[in-house]
């Protein structure tokens, strides 16, 4: 019971991160909402699965890299939570500019030849050759696991970014396919990227402050 007291906030801090980072459309949610309205809601959700599924394996590719390497240097972890903090820092900066700008946001149709399974396939690989993950990956994983962490706290963010990420990226397919909804998102972008910068700074303190 002590363990899930001194983990939980960590753990509910990276699930916070990770669902506000969906809340910011990038180019793959953006490929989302584009293929459900252009192409068909199926096509859509295909393709926001292709996508959670390559979450899901960038989050267990950390988690067991993270741990191996753990084990070998548990004196790493300084330097993987000041590099997880500047990265989180950095997108707190990609928000608060994005709020400012007046550029509206770009959907993007994906259009490829064949059924559900080839928009999965291609959502997956979208995600899995994205460059960016491992770096939110290696923010959001330390925001809650440190040297000492038992491996069910990193599998306990593992398994909540998952259907965090199933849900959200499902949700877009569905709900955003049509354009009064992409209409009422675009209205409040720009307090939506304001709280995700408030966010992002807080996370990165956070992160600086707890102790490895």
């Amino acid at each position: 019971m002590d363990q899930l007291s001194n983990y939980l906030p960590g753990i509910l801090i990276a699930y916070g991160a990770f669902m506000l980072g969906i809340f910011s459309p990038g180019p793959n949610i953006l490929s989302i909402i584009g293929t459900s309205m252009g192409v068909g809601r199926g096509s859509g959700k295909a393709l926001a699965m292709g996508i959670a599924s390559g979450s899901f394996l960038w989050g267990l590719l950390t988690l067991f890299g993270l741990t191996t390497l753990l084990t070998l240097y548990a004196q790493v972890m300084i330097a993987i939570k000041i590099i997880g903090a500047a990265y989180l820092l950095w997108l707190a900066f990609k928000a608060f500019r994005s709020a400012a700008s007046a550029n509206e946001m770009a959907i993007k149709q994906l259009n490829v030849s064949g059924g559900a399974w080839v928009y999965y396939r291609r959502g997956l690989l979208i995600q899995m050759t994205n460059p960016k993950a491992a770096l939110t990956w290696i923010a959001i994983m330390s925001l809650g696991v440190d040297a000492s962490a038992p491996l069910w706290v990193g599998a306990s963010i593992v398994a909540g970014t998952t259907i965090i990420s199933v849900i959200g990226h499902l949700v877009y397919a569905l709900a955003f396919s049509t354009m009064p909804m992409v209409a009422a998102y675009r209205r409040a972008r720009r307090w939506i990227e304001i709280g995700l910068g408030t966010f992002f700074c807080f996370a990165s303190y956070k992160l600086l402050t707890a102790k490895t």
